[in-house]
């Protein structure tokens, strides 16, 4: 028996940034692994009602192959004995949006198709969620990714699934379409069983976005862009600040560039919080992770007992 996604999703095309996107929220154990799915420079599908979920892969074969989005999701349905059981829309490199509701989707269900994007959704507590939707995402500000989350918090202020809610995700891609698209995907976040997976999902986008911005840190530091790499830095801590990691990982790439007094006060409050991190850096020169430089690791951990 295939899974029943009483589900609402939204996807998209960002013009400006060429970035494909797919979010969903269900009332269902892991929708992540079903609906949504995107590849860079070919196109993204989200699949659920009574779902097939051979509509992703194979609706972006036929995108890949050179079919529009209206061309792929069309030859899919008419292969299908139950395509009004379906909910599914896709959208292709250039934009172009399509999508199906089928006749017997559990009320209440619809879709809205704008410029570069659907929302869509079945089994709603009203039938005024995918229309909050569609408002929501092009009134919101930020990234793609800020904007698709506020798409489905929308639908949850709206009423959601009139079951509840269970598990979340969220994929998005760059536009470059290459033999390699698993080197494109920039954002592939999943909430299999949460009470709240918006919240959770939410949290996880931040954190994402912390180590996006510890790593611009990195690229900075690395052209000896000393202001710029350190606001990048706490930008990232700001957004994670009990991941301890970031600020270790971030005191490495400082101490190794040339900046190891500006690093120490960091490895001290890193060590602080645990010790075993003192035994992680002296790993790192051998695996040739850090510079082989005795003198320069008994400073760092001289922080130890400071």
């Amino acid at each position: 028996m295939e899974p029943i996604l009483h589900t609402y999703s939204i996807v998209t095309r960002d013009e400006k940034s060429g970035q494909f996107g797919v979010a969903v929220q269900s009332h269902w154990f892991n929708v992540g692994s079903l609906c949504p799915w995107v590849e860079a420079g070919v196109g993204a599908v989200a699949t659920q009602s009574s779902v097939k979920v051979s509509y992703g892969p194979q609706g972006l074969k036929l995108m890949r192959e050179g079919k529009s989005a209206q061309g792929a999701l069309y030859a899919l349905l008419a292969e299908d004995e139950d395509r009004e059981t379906r909910q599914v829309a896709m959208l292709d490199a250039c934009g172009n949006v399509a999508v199906h509701t089928g006749t017997r989707c559990i009320a209440k269900a619809g879709h809205v198709a704008g410029s570069g994007f659907s929302v869509q959704a079945n089994m709603m507590k009203k039938d005024t969620v995918w229309g909050a939707m569609a408002e929501a995402f092009q009134k919101a500000q930020g990234d793609l990714a800020e904007r698709l989350l506020a798409a489905l918090q929308a639908a949850q202020a709206e009423g959601g699934d009139i079951r509840g809610k269970q598990s979340a995700a969220m994929l998005v891609a760059d536009g470059i379409r290459s033999e390699e698209p698993y080197e494109h995907i920039l954002i592939n976040l999943r909430v299999d069983d949460h009470p709240e997976p918006l919240v959770e999902l939410e949290r996880l986008l931040h954190i994402q976005h912390a180590y996006e911005h510890m790593n611009k840190g990195d690229e900075f530091l690395v052209k000896d862009a000393m202001f710029e790499a350190m606001k990048e830095y706490s930008l990232g801590a700001s957004l994670a600040p009990n991941i301890e990691e970031l600020p270790f990982w971030q005191a490495v790439t400082m101490a190794a560039n040339g900046h190891l007094q500006e690093a120490l006060p960091i490895f001290h409050s890193v060590f602080k919080i645990n010790r075993d991190w003192a035994e992680t850096i002296q790993r790192l020169p051998t695996a040739g992770f850090f510079p082989d430089d005795k003198e320069m690791l008994d400073k760092i951990l001289q922080e130890l007992d400071k």
